[in-house]
């Protein structure tokens, strides 16, 4: 059974047309872009400052500031323009708290509510408290990451955006996207190798024992 919000969506106009009438002020218009896209927009400031309450603020104000700014609406994709709008508000919050967040970055508290797991029935009690040790092991070497690696990566690699949507999105060059996500992907594996026990036996390091736990 679809969802409300499902249902809102695949019911509603084309979006150029509902764009057009978003543009001259219409608010039931902007409503509908707001449930199509406010999921992603969630996803991209959650993962990008690590704390849901003020990834929900960012959301808010960020289609605040873009229903008040959709006049200036200039065409092309309406997701690179309101994903760019939250990622800018992101920074801007980063920015103004940079010094606390840098303090606090080390002790940052993994959230277990934030992906739901989903469940193999044919899992054993073991092999079930394996994987959920390596999703919290990859959710952990995510947070580990600058803020501006978590964006593209998670643009990149958790929303599978090709690499010139990623430089639309965030207003940076498409070279300095591929830079940002390869050395994230590089940190990911480097934090990684250091569990091998919780990794697939196919991405295990040869000599496991080159590898030991941080103290």
């Amino acid at each position: 059974m679809q969802s409300i919000e499902e249902r809102v969506v695949s019911s509603a106009p084309d979006e150029a047309e509902v764009i057009a009438r978003a543009v001259t002020g219409d608010l039931a218009a902007f409503n509908q872009l707001v449930v199509r896209y406010q999921n992603l927009a969630y996803s991209v400031a959650y993962r990008t400052l690590q704390d849901d309450a003020t990834a929900a603020d960012v959301v808010q104000e960020s289609f605040i500031k873009a229903y008040r700014s959709i006049g200036a609406f200039q065409g092309g994709s309406f997701k690179s323009w309101i994903i760019r709008i939250v990622a800018n508000t992101c920074y801007d919050l980063l920015r103004s708290r940079q010094r606390k967040l840098t303090d606090s970055l080390d002790d940052l508290i993994e959230n277990d509510d934030y992906a739901p797991q989903l469940v193999d029935p044919t899992d054993t009690p073991q092999s079930h408290v394996e994987r959920m040790e390596l999703s919290a092991l990859l959710e952990r070497s995510i947070q580990a990451l600058p803020p501006d690696q978590r964006l593209v990566l998670t643009l990149c690699d958790v929303h599978g955006y090709a690499y010139d949507e990623i430089a639309e999105m965030t207003g940076v060059p498409m070279g300095t996207v591929k830079s940002r996500i390869n050395r994230a992907r590089a940190r990911v594996r480097d934090y990684l190798l250091q569990y091998p026990e919780l990794l697939p036996p196919a991405f295990r390091p040869m000599d496991e024992q080159s590898y030991t736990r941080p103290q």
